[in-house]
């Protein structure tokens, strides 16, 4: 009769018994459990980020827009031999400079059942649109849009803040809410941080809103830790592609001319499984293999129609 064998890192090995589980430990606290039948394991769970794009920040005077939902899960049943479908979330456009207009929202990212939500877009003159995370309302008091789209628990997302009162030089729009926190002033929210890929990074931080300029020493916002991009004064930079970032909103300047918001950035799927397994087959997916001591990682940022299938 065969021997089985339950192996628990860092604990005693037991034999004889019925099939049980094995549960091996990386790096952090995440598991991933795998199952022995005399000496021959099979791969029954992964690790799984799910980012989606941030929304873009308004024009002038506007909201920064809302971070991309971020949703992980760190021990997600598969079947090897199946192909699991997986879309990367694109970063939503600026609002156009010229005019109070409003950004777009970003894109939805997804793993197989899991998905999180576009962020909200930020507008020139109006209130913020609710999202992953919601984006910042425009100044003049506008409010913020809410977050957690999806309505998942744990939140993918939090709420944007208000704009600041009144037109006058100085005033700004609010702040993009981001995966950890609500905005609560010009500035973006933080994202979240994870090592699932080796390295300690955040994830889906909000825009920062943009500024009256005027002839005032008015300061534009800053965005949030996790590709987040700042407001301006006049133009605002995208956001940091394949975080999911909310993308900064543009400025009203001293001579009349109306800033541009900054896209949000782009967002991303990251596995995560014991190396003692073999390597996945990728197909119609853009990806990267950083390295993690123990772990297979595949890093995705972009697909067409792409799956992944486990060995």
């Amino acid at each position: 009769m065969p021997s089985f064998i339950r192996n628990t890192s860092g604990g005693a090995s037991v034999s004889g018994g019925a099939l049980a589980p094995r549960s091996r430990r990386g790096n952090n606290t995440d598991q991933v459990n795998s199952y022995w039948f005399g000496g021959i394991s099979a791969l029954s769970a992964i690790e799984v980020l799910v980012v989606a794009g941030g929304g873009g920040g308004g024009s002038a005077i506007g909201g920064g827009g809302g971070a991309g939902g971020y949703r992980i899960n760190t021990s997600f049943a598969i079947s090897t031999g199946v192909a699991y479908s997986v879309a990367i979330g694109g970063g939503g456009a600026g609002g156009a400079g010229g005019g109070s207009n409003a950004g777009s929202a970003g894109g939805t990212s997804t793993f197989n059942t899991i998905s999180s939500s576009g962020g909200g877009r930020g507008h020139g003159a109006a209130t913020g649109a609710s999202g992953g995370s919601g984006a910042g309302g425009a100044y003049g008091s506008h409010a913020g849009g809410s977050g957690n789209a999806g309505s998942y628990s744990p939140v993918e997302g939090y709420a944007g803040a208000t704009g600041q009162a009144g037109a006058t030089a100085g005033n700004t729009g609010g702040g993009g809410g981001g995966a950890s926190a609500a905005a609560t002033n010009k500035n973006g929210a933080d994202g979240i941080q994870t090592s699932i890929n080796g390295t300690a990074t955040y994830f889906s931080g909000g825009g920062g809103a943009g500024v009256n300029f005027g002839a005032s020493t008015g300061s534009p916002g800053g965005g949030g830790a996790g590709g987040g991009s700042a407001g301006a004064v006049l133009n605002a930079s995208a956001a940091t592609a394949n975080t999911g970032g909310g993308g900064g909103a543009g400025g009203l300047y001293s001579d009349g001319q109306y800033g541009a918001g900054g896209a949000g950035g782009s967002g991303i799927v990251i596995i995560a499984y014991p190396d003692s397994f073999p390597a996945a087959t990728l197909t119609g997916l853009t990806y990267t293999q950083p390295t993690r001591t123990g772990f297979r990682v595949y890093q995705i940022t972009a697909s067409s129609s792409g799956t992944i299938t486990f060995n």
